[in-house]
């Protein structure tokens, strides 16, 4: 198992075992298919849970739309792009496991090294290159193991995985077999036992601080010390860098509990056991390696992405593929299914293919249509619109009314949003269930069909077992393959292993359901375009639990919150049909979440907080969770946090994970209480009115509130429930309320309360409680903060800013009754009082009725400024004050002379309104008013002038009196305006009219005279040139229009209306109506002439003559167009005439053109009508005459031919005259044939004469089988053309006889038993067509002849095989059976009797199979069968021998590892004296290749337990042999064969041999599993002669082989034990325990007495070790004389315990120049003789220096030592004893110097710091003495010591 970690992709390997086989064909039952009505296809949900109890059995269905459901293809095919992915489908089943070669190279060293002490060190090769072993080794496991690999003869199949190219050679097989027992046959054997027996594995060890791996020994608390990657031990740095060696979980990012972190024993990377996918329970024993190591990049498997394509180029490369598998032809299911399990099994080569899969629709587009998408032109609206708002249209399938998934907010891709597939052949989606357990709805749009197949919800744990099996490398290198989609298993194995299959075929246009939990799998049969999406009914929320429980045991993240979605499909509008599926699962929700709640409160996590609520509750998804970093889900209803990592959450099941700070300080955040979520289950009660017993049921199963008072803790001084803690809150909280507010007493309170909040209804009233206590906090803390303010702005306060208001005052002291006790709350009220009378005064000012000065009003404004609480009216008084004074200043600004510009008359209504609405007396009163009353007086007077016409000079009049008038008056205004419009147009009319006559632009002219003449009118002002404008206008235009006919051709109409018009305006002599007049007078000349030509047929040279005319004539002319379309009509005859005036020419000759006879007929009547005259009609007409004289012709043959038809009473004579007839009337349609086609004309009775030749040809073939046997092929073949006849022949007489005796010679031919139809007919059915020959009218006499003789066969033939069952037992043949199924297949037809000698012959022929398969290898020679049970019964004969129990053998001499007789070339084993071969014993004596001793492998496994492989003896193994339990169901099913069988009597004798010798040995192996003595000499010998007997039978008895190899190691076990025990060399610890956990492992009894011993020794040992880790870590708390004698007492123990006595010993050294061993003063190490010395004692202060000496190696000089150091050290030397050995005065005459070492850097260098400093000693006259002294042998081991805080953790390390 490795890390859980998430993969886009599974790396892989080649197929499976030999339950991988390929299927054949395929035998799959197919599920349910339904065809709804028009009225059940309108509610897709309603109609699937109509069908699910019928469909979900099966996991999947097929629904057939009804036909007038066709919704249009939204995607535009031109345009559409799309990616695609490469899928290797000869991968998908067949791959190897993505196995890392140096991991397993790590491994496969460690086991060789455990083994053998030595490593692999040459290469393997193989055919010339290096062998993958990792390869080859998964590919075995693959197959079952080497075993199974032998017996199956699998090699072939490994070699695929090991070379995917080459020639497999039987050489190369052998090879390979050969090098894998070598090499990887004991590693095999070790795996496969640590994976399965706990005997042989190696629990994970820590590393101690000395590098010793040792079990037991003293580790970090918090972490598992790490190894590099080559093995060795990492070395520990200074306290600096300690933190970066942490080792760090790679899934959580926390480096805490060490005890249960996991290390890989390559990459040294750590997980915890319960952040893996899926987690682990327990470190796992043996060497472990992460997901990382185990698998390889270069060997990973996955669908990689391809290229871009365009649907035209996919289609051809899917076109391309299809046709290089299958080619052109049609191609049945049955071979494309074949063909591709064939593919993924790996039997056919490496195949890609190219998916389009799992495309977005939102941004590749959706083949439905979608409201907002573009409507192909091709699409009608209504349609388009009606498919848009389809309920199957997938983009609605989820938000329909009644799927959960409605409450989604945002669109999960394949979930909410539908996915697109192209696929092309063979592409794949393998095998998976959906997201959540959801269902799932798959449409294809168009193309070839899809393959599914699916296993129903309730076998998926069978599923999955099932894949396991059978693929187990795979699911070891990646545990959760089944999420990954990218492995493929043939339906037939899972059908082989129980699991049942289901197969469905989706046409185009066709829906398929997949229901919840149902594994589905497939591929396609082409190229195709498919759509897919999720949804969720009412009944799919139990299966949605599951997914998310299955998401959360594999620590996968989940697509949605399971519980967000519940809490808001509850709390929405939830329908009957979804209710009672809620419930229940809310009630489980409900039940989860109070359970965990509770234990976490008991577990002392009390701190808790809500979480912050959702902006929008109604939708999922609208904010993201967060989720729990150790199994990935969704937070929504609850989560643990802790302070030391604010960011990390984790689900309330993984609180204890998060960190390992106390429960204390985790707090619980919660987003609903238990109160609020039980509330959400009974109100679904209620919504649900009907009482069902599923409702009384659910109701029963909630936990009400008196529950929790089972809830209990322990606290001071006893136990307390829940609810009693709560109730006791509450009384307090009471007291609280009612005493003097305290601001800390409140947060107390509240914080509390925090573990009562998230509680059920029974804590109602401390929520209500604790509402009430924040309400007074929030109140009185209120009321404080106002006060404080108050009292602030009454002594510093100038203004307004930072009062409160009296509002906010009164809202305080309104509250009735009070909150809680604050005393300020009366001060406060006296201010407010105050505030109270001012704001009276100031309203009575204000109001309407009073009119006060405004000095009064500024004396209130100042009393309110000066009052400390904020009033709003003296913001009115402000308001007021300042209002009065900018009105005033307004109106004199009216008044004034000095103004810049006139008073607009709106100012001045409104000053006077604004005047009416002051409250105050002012002087600038009355000069407004008069103001007003000159201004009203002119507007009066220039209202009453724009009443009627207005005169120029009266306007010009009135506005020189106003000319000084100051204010703006609107009227005055629009008199001004209008007398400046008249002016303005006036003088613009004049300045145009002076140049406009001779202007050649006269339009423009008229445009502008228009203009002008329309704006004049609009004038308010009368002007007299109006009149002069119009006529002016009037000249303009007919200018225009001559202008216009000098420019453009005119017709004739209009050139004589303008010459008209320019006449009347007396305009006609100008320069440009002249010219017009001159082409007036050519045109009325041309009319003429053309009207004579037109009125006589003239010539066609006259008309193209008067066209040449016109064109010099500028004007339309209106014969023209008669004149071009008579002479175009003379050309288009002629040119439709020619193909027929060809055909004339060319009359005899086959034409290859098709003429018309009714187009010639239609040119004839044409030429009537032309204007021109032509010569051409006539030709015509004389080849319309010769065509219809053909037509006669050929109608008369055809009537011949009708009237043969009708020929009836046809017998020999009459077929040959109609043969004649036929022939006569062939050659006559023939030569009319050939005439018609020269004529060159398509003759509608051509086709006639041509079928007609057909169906008389056909008659003519008929008939010719009239007088002769044809072939079936032939007849068939004749029976196909009759179906392309014509429906008139078909029904004649003659055609009706003929088609009738066709079909009988078919049925005929089809009976015979050797016919090619491979179909046996019955013979009552031969005897049904051979009374036909009475009915039908045409004779067939030589067939009917054939088939009486063939019915006499047959019931020759069944005569004999009734013969054959009657006679006796004895006298049935085998050779003569044989014989009549021979004949049966030749002659015999449908009959039980052919089926009786079938069904005997593959009886017997299935037991000889079964015998070969079960006997195996030893099959062989001339009669393999036979040979090989004689060879079993001599080995058992030799079994039975060992035993003794033989009565049929006599006495020899055998070797019993071959079973051949021993001769004179035999040696004796020296242990049990037995003779065997040389070859088969192993010597004593390496040096001699001939040794006169040696020892059996019988005796050598008993002793060692190893084999060599050299002999190849199976001994306890099963190896080649047959099994017990196969030959005994072989016997049994031999009983039902009649026939008389060698082979059965030899297996009826090899079961009673081997049951006999089944006896023997069970005796034995009871009498030694039953064993208590502790002589194991007898039960030895007897064990031998049980293992001697096995190996050397023939036959493997399972269940007497296990138990035979449990007593053999119960019995080396104690073996082993009584060797250790009484050897003279005291066993280690781990030898011990070794041996004890084996014990257990193989269930060695309790009583047993050499357990008892071992667990003696074993307790003893531990606890002495447990004292010695004590005092070794007890910072020399304890005596050396203790530590001597616990020395001692271990070194006098039965158990050695090595690196405890060398801790002892170290903790008993002495340091320094005081000898005593270590404390807590700090010391230093020389940085030459590696000795510690204490600060105090060498005269050092912190910091240490950077390199240090020791008194001994660098003496200084006695001068340099103080007085008062000597008598310190001095003191300090007479004092010390610490009980250990003295060492001796130094020889000062004789000083040894010591040969200086190489000073180490400051890097390497290790200096220990403690906080006790003491005083500073030197002492020159004790440097010898002191030298002397570091010599000494006590100096501890250690080179260097890390810097540490204390002697403890240095231990620790």
């Amino acid at each position: 198992m490795g890390k859980g970690r998430p993969r886009a992709v599974e790396k892989g390997v080649p197929g499976h075992s030999s339950a991988v086989s390929s299927s054949g064909a395929l035998n799959i039952p197919q599920a349910p298919v339904f065809y709804p009505t028009e009225e059940e296809f309108k509610d897709p949900l309603e109609f699937i849970y109509k069908i699910r109890p019928e469909a979900e059995p099966y996991g999947i269905c097929r629904i057939v739309p009804p036909k007038s459901w066709k919704p249009p293809f939204a995607l535009d095919l031109e345009s559409f792009t799309f990616p695609t992915k490469t899928q290797a489908i000869h991968q998908l089943q067949a791959r190897v496991a993505a196995c890392d070669p140096k991991t397993f190279e790590l491994e496969y060293n460690r086991f060789l090294e455990y083994h053998s002490g030595k490593r692999q060190k040459k290469r393997v090769v193989f055919e010339g290159e290096e062998l993958d072993l990792c390869k080859l080794f998964n590919a075995v496991k693959r197959y079952g193991g080497y075993d199974k690999v032998v017996k199956e003869k699998k090699w072939a199949e490994v070699f695929r995985f090991v070379r995917s190219v080459g020639k497999i050679s039987e050489c190369s097989k052998h090879v390979l077999c050969q090098l894998y027992r070598e090499h990887l046959y004991d590693y095999e054997v070790y795996h496969s036992q640590s994976n399965h027996d706990k005997s042989v594995k190696r629990y994970k060890k820590g590393i101690c601080g000395n590098g010793k791996s040792i079990q037991g020994s003293v580790v970090s608390s918090s972490k598992k010390r790490r190894r590099n990657s080559g093995g060795e031990r990492t070395k520990v740095g200074t306290l600096e860098k300690q933190d970066d060696l942490d080792q760090i979980c790679e899934q959580c990012r926390s480096g805490l509990h060490g005890e249960v972190m996991l290390l890989c024993d390559r990459c040294n990377k750590g997980w915890h056991i319960y952040c893996l996918s899926p987690p682990l329970k327990k470190v796992p024993p043996g060497n472990w390696y992460c997901l990382e190591c185990v698998n390889s990049d270069k060997d990973s498997f996955g669908f990689v992405p391809g290229k871009h394509f365009s649907l035209d180029a996919f289609r051809r490369l899917a076109d391309r593929a299809k046709r290089k598998w299958f080619g052109s032809a049609c191609v049945s299911r049955l071979q494309i299914e074949k063909r591709f399990w064939e593919i993924v099994e790996g039997s056919v080569g490496e195949v890609e293919v190219l998916y389009g899969s799992d495309l977005d629709t939102s941004i590749y587009g959706s083949g439905f249509p979608r409201v907002n998408d573009p409507r192909p032109t091709s699409v009608e609206v209504e349609v388009w619109n009606e498919y848009c708002a389809s309920p199957w249209n997938l983009n609605n399938l989820p938000k329909l009314q009644g799927s959960v998934l409605r409450a989604v907010h945002h669109n999960i891709a394949g979930v909410m949003v539908p996915w697109l597939y192209i696929g092309m052949l063979f592409s794949s989606f393998c095998w998976h269930f959906e997201d959540h357990c959801f269902y799932s709805m798959n449409y294809l749009h168009w193309g070839e069909p899809k393959c599914w197949y699916s296993v129903p919800g309730s076998e998926a744990h069978s599923f999955e077992q099932v894949m396991k099996n059978c693929l187990p490398d795979l699911f070891d290198a990646q545990p959760d393959l089944l999420f990954q989609l990218v492995t493929m298993l043939n339906p037939s194995v899972l059908q082989e292993n129980g699991v049942p299959v289901y197969s469905v075929l989706q046409e185009p246009g066709n829906f398929v359901i997949t229901f919840p939990r149902s594994y589905h799998g497939g591929f396609n049969f082409g190229l195709n375009c498919a759509e897919a999406v999720n949804f969720a009914p009412a009944d799919w929320l139990p299966h949605g639990g599951f997914g998310a429980e299955l998401y959360r045991s594999y620590h996968k993240a989940a697509v949605l919150s399971h519980e967000e979605l519940l809490y808001v499909v509850a709390k929405g509008d939830c329908g009957s049909k979804v209710s009672p599926f809620l419930k229940k699962e809310l009630l489980r929700v409900f039940s989860k979440e109070k359970t965990w709640r509770e234990r976490l409160w008991r577990d002392g996590i009390i701190c808790t907080s809500p979480m912050t609520p959702r902006r929008h509750p109604e939708y999922v998804g609208t904010e993201e969770d967060p989720s729990c970093i150790i199994c990935q889900q969704y937070l929504f209803l609850s989560a643990v946090v802790c302070s030391c990592r604010p960011s990390a959450f984790v689900c309330l099941e993984h609180w204890e994970h998060l960190c390992e700070c106390s429960p204390s300080k985790h707090r619980l955040l919660y987003r609903h209480t238990l109160a609020e979520l039980n509330d959400l289950v009974l109100m679904l009660d209620k919504c649900n009115l009907e009482e069902s017993p599923q409702n009384r049921t659910i109701r029963k199963h909630l936990p009400s509130s008196n529950e929790s008072n089972s809830v209990m803790k322990k606290i001071r001084g006893g136990h307390a429930t829940h609810v009693q803690l709560a109730e006791q809150w509450v009384l307090n909280s009471h007291k609280i309320l009612q005493a003097p507010f305290s601001s800390a007493a409140y947060v107390n309170a509240l914080k509390d309360a925090e573990q009562f909040l998230w509680g059920g209804s029974e804590m109602d009233q401390v929520r209500n409680m604790a509402k009430n206590l924040i309400e007074a906090r929030k109140w009185a803390e209120e009321v404080i903060n106002c006060l404080s303010k108050v009292e602030t702005c009454l002594h510093h306060c100038k203004n307004d800013i930072g009062k409160v208001s009296l509002g906010f005052v009164e809202n305080l002291l309104n509250y009735d009754p009070l909150p809680c006790n604050e005393p300020g709350y009366f001060k406060l009220k006296a201010y407010a009082e105050d505030a109270r009378i001012l704001v009276g005064e100031i309203e009575s000012a204000l109001s309407i009725s009073s009119h006060v000065s405004i000095a009064h009003l500024g004396k209130l404004y100042s009393r309110a400024s000066e009052l400390p609480v904020y009033v709003e009216e003296s913001t009115k008084l402000a308001g007021e004050i300042s209002s009065a004074k900018v009105w005033s200043e307004s109106v004199r600004q009216c008044i004034t002379e000095k103004r810049s510009a006139a008073v607009d008359i709106d100012v001045l209504y409104k000053l006077k309104s604004e005047m009416l609405e002051l409250r105050v007396e002012l002087p600038e009163t009355e000069l407004l008013l008069d103001l007003l009353r000159n201004m009203e007086s002119w507007q009066i007077r220039c209202s009453e002038i724009l009443k009627g016409p207005i005169s120029l000079k009266e306007l010009e009049v009135l506005l020189q009196e106003l000319n000084h008038f100051s204010i703006c008056v609107p009227e005055l205004k629009l008199l001004r305006q209008y007398h400046n419009d008249a002016v303005t147009w006036i003088s613009h009319f004049h300045d145009f009219i002076v140049n406009a006559r001779g202007r050649e632009d006269q339009k423009c002219v008229v445009q502008e005279l228009t203009c002008i003449l329309e704006a004049g009118k609009l004038l308010r002002v009368q002007v007299d040139e109006l009149p002069f404008v119009e006529e002016e206008l009037k000249k303009a235009c007919c200018r225009e229009k001559a202008l216009q006919a000098c420019a453009t051709k005119m017709p004739l109409d209009f050139i004589e209306e303008v010459i008209a018009e320019a006449v009347m305006l007396q305009i006609d002599n100008e320069n440009i109506f002249v010219d017009v007049s001159r082409v007036l007078a050519a045109a009325s000349s041309w009319e003429e002439r053309s009207k004579h030509i037109l009125g006589s047929k003239a010539q066609m040279s006259e008309f193209e003559d008067a066209i040449r005319i016109s064109g010099t004539i500028f004007a339309i002319l209106p014969s023209l167009n008669d004149i071009e379309h008579a002479l175009s009509m003379a050309k288009s005859w002629i040119s439709n005439s020619q193909p027929f005036l060809l055909s004339s020419l060319s009359a005899g000759q086959a034409s290859s053109s098709s003429l018309k006879v009714d187009a010639l007929k239609d040119l004839v009547a044409q030429s009537k009508f032309l204007k021109v005259d032509l010569q051409e009609p006539a030709m015509l007409l004389n080849l319309l005459n010769d065509c219809e004289a053909w037509q006669n012709d050929a109608c008369t043959l055809l009537e011949c031919t009708t009237a043969l038809y009708s020929t009836q009473n046809i017998d020999i004579g009459v077929v040959n005259d109609l043969t004649v007839k036929i022939e006569k009337l062939l050659t006559g349609i023939k030569s009319a044939t050939t005439a018609g086609l020269s004529l060159g004309f398509d003759f509608y009775e051509i086709p006639k004469l041509q079928n007609t030749s057909c169906i008389l040809q056909w008659c003519l073939k008929a008939f010719s089988f009239c007088s002769g046997a044809p072939l079936l092929e032939d007849v068939e073949r004749l029976m196909k053309d009759s179906e392309n006849l014509c429906a008139t022949f078909a029904s004649s007489c003659l055609g009706s006889v003929l088609i009738k005796g066709a079909r009988w010679l078919w049925e005929a031919l089809s009976v015979f038993p050797h016919s090619s139809t491979q179909r046996r007919c019955k013979l009552s059915d031969v005897e049904e067509v051979l009374e036909e020959t009475q009915r039908i009218e045409v004779p067939f006499p030589i067939v009917a002849a054939r088939l009486v003789n063939a019915i006499e066969k047959h019931k020759s033939w069944q005569e004999q095989v009734h013969a054959f069952f009657n006679s006796k037992f004895g006298e049935q043949s085998w050779s003569v059976l044989v014989q009549l199924k021979e004949l049966g297949e030749s002659n015999a037809f449908s009959c039980p009797e052919l089926d009786l000698v079938a069904s005997e012959i593959n009886k017997v022929e299935n037991w000889f199979l079964r015998c070969k398969n079960i006997i195996g290898p030893l099959v062989y020679g001339v009669n393999p069968l036979l040979n090989a049970l004689i060879k079993i019964k001599h080995t058992l004969d030799g079994s039975l021998y060992i035993y003794g129990n033989s009565k049929n053998c006599e006495e020899k001499a055998f070797c019993a590892c071959c079973c051949s007789d021993v001769k004179e070339e035999s040696i004796a084993c020296v242990t049990c004296k037995d003779c065997y071969h040389p070859s088969c014993l192993i010597s004593t004596d390496s040096n001699t290749s001939a040794a006169k001793e040696a020892i059996c492998p019988f005796c050598l496994f008993m002793e060692s337990g190893t084999v060599p492989r050299n002999g190849d003896i199976p001994l306890i193994s099963k190896g080649k042999r047959p099994e017990l339990n196969m030959l005994i169901e072989l016997s049994n099913a031999a009983k039902d064969l009649h026939l008389r069988i060698d082979e059965k009597d030899m297996i009826q004798q090899l079961v009673e041999k081997a049951l006999a010798c089944k006896a023997c040995l069970s005796e034995i192996v009871d009498s030694a599993l039953a064993h208590s003595d502790k002589d194991l000499r007898s039960i030895t010998e007897k064990l031998l002669i049980a293992l001697k007997a096995v190996s050397m039978a023939g036959i493997y008895d399972k269940h007497g082989s296990c138990n035979l190899e449990l007593a053999i190691e119960r019995n080396k076990w104690k073996i082993r034990v009584k060797k250790l025990l009484e050897n003279s060399q005291k066993p280690l610890i781990q030898q011990i325990h070794r041996l004890w956990k084996e014990g257990l492992a193989i269930s060695i009894p309790s009583e047993d007495q050499f357990m008892k011993k071992l667990v003696e020794v074993k307790s003893i040992g531990m606890i002495w070790a447990d004292r010695a880790k004590k005092v070794a870590m007890d910072s020399g708390a304890l005596g050396l004389d203790k530590v001597f004698k616990l020395i001692t007492e271990g070194e006098n123990l039965p158990v050695y315990f090595e690196k405890e006595l060398k801790l002892l010993r170290a903790r008993s050294a002495l340091h320094c120049i005081c000898r005593k061993p270590y404390d807590q003063r700090a010391m230093i190490a020389c940085n030459r003789c590696d000795e510690w010395y204490h600060f105090d004692c060498v005269n050092l202060h912190p910091p240490p220096p950077k390199t240090y000496l020791c008194p001994a190696c660098e003496p200084c000089s006695e001068e340099a030592m103080p007085l008062s150091a000597v008598t310190k050290y001095e003191e300090r030397l007479n004092g010390f004893n610490d009980g250990g050995p003295r060492t001796p005065p130094p020889r000062l005459a004789i000083l040894r110097k010591r040969n200086p070492k190489k000073v180490r850097s400051n890097l390497q260098r290790k200096i220990l710091v403690a906080s006790d400093l003491s005083d500073i000693l030197r002492c020159s006259s004790e440097i010898d003495y002191l030298w002397w002294r570091n010599r000494k042998p006590l100096r501890r081991t250690a080179r260097k010591r890390a810097r540490l805080d204390s002697l403890s953790s240095f231990l620790h390390i």
